[in-house]
């Protein structure tokens, strides 16, 4: 469609009942509801709405970045707000709106992405914590774990990060910080009385990855691998192919940030 007027929508949502972000048939997703949501409020269909990132099936985003083209313009921003968040579910909400221009791309913009990993182990958690971490049975080494997330930082191959990638698929990532840290994020009486969140900031992640990072991450604070084990699985010549993927509940996007 041919538009006039750009804004970015700054939305966060609990992921933990939609398929993702992306629209797939005969699902619930968060793009379906907003993009539905937003019909009802403008009374038509004439607008498009583009996500700056992809969540999976159950990530949460505390905040999350769309653009939204219209063909005439949004003359008072807080009303629309307002009747937005009306009107959307309750696990999804607006949190601010910004004109932008056509020379902005919200795919293409550089941007930094910073995603949690809430965990905790031990003995299973409250059924209440599930939607924003995963418990793991048993014991795990915190300080080895947290060195091995420093193993991370900076720019490394990750082929064996990504779940399925192409042979065009680049898989020389940046991460710029990684580390694990206590859980002061987020709060709840039902949480177990000790949690930590994996914490990746990066400009560009891969489908799976932070997933498959926290799991060799959980192994090695299992003792199954070794910190020499992990460094070596960030090599070109690693070949082998890690299939152990965390749950998605435990994974928020935190922020996102354009240049």
């Amino acid at each position: 469609m041919k538009s006039n007027h750009y804004y970015l929508l700054h939305i966060q949502y609990l992921g933990f009942r939609f398929h993702g972000w992306a629209k797939q048939p005969q699902v619930k997703t968060v793009h379906h509801m907003v993009d539905r949501t937003l019909t009802y409020v403008f009374d038509h269909d004439d607008f498009k709405t583009l996500g700056g990132s992809r969540t999976d099936a159950m990530v949460s985003a505390d905040h999350f970045v769309l653009e939204l083209f219209l063909k005439t313009p949004i003359t008072d921003e807080k009303s629309f707000l307002d009747s937005f968040n009306l009107n959307l579910p309750a696990d999804i909400k607006a949190l601010a709106i910004e004109t932008t221009d056509a020379e902005f791309n919200i795919i293409q913009n550089p941007k930094a992405k910073t995603y949690l990993y809430l965990f905790a182990y031990g003995e299973k958690a409250h059924p209440f914590s599930a939607p924003f971490m995963t418990t793991f049975l048993g014991q795990l080494d915190i300080e080895l774990m947290k060195k091995g997330a420093k193993l991370f930082e900076g720019e490394h191959e990750f082929r064996a990060y990504c779940k399925k990638p192409s042979d065009k698929t680049n898989t020389i990532r940046t991460i710029d910080t990684c580390e694990i840290v206590p859980n002061t994020f987020y709060t709840a009486n039902f949480f177990p009385n000790a949690s930590f969140s994996l914490q990746v900031k990066g400009k560009g992640f891969m489908r799976n990855q932070i997933r498959i990072m926290m799991g060799q991450l959980v192994r090695l604070g299992q003792g199954i691998i070794s910190l020499d084990d992990l460094e070596a699985s960030l090599k070109t010549d690693f070949t082998e192919h890690l299939s152990y993927i965390v749950p998605a509940s435990g994974l928020t996007l935190q922020k996102v940030e354009f240049e």
